[in-house]
């Protein structure tokens, strides 16, 4: 059992309890509610509700439990493994695979391929998703890191939250991109009559920012490195769509383009053309930074030609 103490400065005075908690602790808002519903924290010596407004000086005590078995039936999927040890496992996500159990699957992830793999995964940062502290679209490839201990995760989890990790991706999109390089900010949040995608939003959306490079022109379509400056759902996607240049095989944001019986000269895309390139971060134990690059898939490849 872990036991942490917060005192609450002068300047957080005022927070709510969860946003306090996940500001201070690198665990997530949702982590924080289920620990707080579950009786983990104290304020001031009492359990509070996640509303509760802090106060200067006043000391907040979180206790994350042991890990607690899973209802997930580990499953001997096969994984791509580019680094691996005690904190943590680097990964190479196939497209096509999903990271977590959600609605409509619950078997074949990523999480059940783990806890196959990695004895001591159940209950790290919570029982639904134990070890995930970032995802990869369902058909998008590339590199992913996954936490073996609650330290690695709380560590893994305030660096993305802060925006310490460097994230870079390839995509193949529509259309020849003018400028060789550029940088998109528009705000982004869910649609208002379908809650399941998302779109650039005037109001209501949250800070979203991609910065992108040309590595190739093709007849119709780009290759472009991106770096992404924020984390928000389907940011890329939306982000390319939003320009006008969608990435090749979206079947969600790829608009008239990927409805059209020939999008792009050559082959049709089976899936959407992102890779999730490269991933570096600070060790969670040593302090190191360390880059982890992903293969390219074959089936980029075969549409964009040669690539680094």
């Amino acid at each position: 059992m872990d036991l942490q103490e917060f005192i609450v400065s002068p300047a957080q005075a005022g927070q709510r309890l969860d946003v306090f908690l996940a500001g201070v602790s690198g665990l997530s808002r949702a982590r924080i509610q289920g620990l707080i519903a579950g009786g983990h924290v104290l304020a001031g010596g009492r359990p509070q509700k996640p509303r509760h407004r802090v106060s200067a000086g006043e000391a907040i005590q979180l206790c994350i439990p042991p890990a607690t078995p899973l209802d997930l039936v580990p499953e001997a999927i096969p994984l791509d493994v580019l680094h691996e040890d005690d904190d943590l496992i680097v990964l190479n996500k196939p497209a096509g695979m999903v990271v977590h159990p959600g609605a409509g699957r619950t078997s074949g992830t990523l999480v059940h391929a783990l806890l196959a793999h990695c004895k001591t995964l159940p209950g790290i940062g919570g029982a639904e998703r134990p070890g995930i502290v970032h995802r990869l679209d369902r058909d998008t490839s590339g590199v992913l890191v996954v936490a073996k201990t609650e330290a690695a995760h709380q560590s893994l989890s305030r660096q993305f939250k802060e925006r310490v990790v460097k994230k870079q991706y390839l995509a193949l999109v529509h259309g020849e991109v003018r400028q060789d390089s550029g940088r998109i900010e528009a705000a982004i949040g869910r649609r208002e009559h379908d809650r399941k995608r998302m779109g650039v939003r005037e109001h209501g959306g949250r800070q979203a920012r991609t910065a992108y490079q040309v590595i190739r022109r093709l007849p119709g379509m780009t290759v472009l490195g991106l770096d992404l400056e924020t984390g928000r759902t389907h940011q890329i996607r939306v982000h390319l769509s939003h320009i006008g240049h969608p990435v090749v095989g979206d079947q969600v944001y790829g608009g008239r383009r990927e409805r059209s019986r020939s999008p792009v000269p050559g082959p049709r895309a089976r899936r959407q053309m992102l890779h999730a390139w490269r991933l570096g971060f600070h060790h969670p134990r040593t302090g190191d930074w360390r880059e982890f690059t992903a293969p390219i898939p074959d089936d980029l490849r075969r549409l964009a030609g040669p690539l680094p």
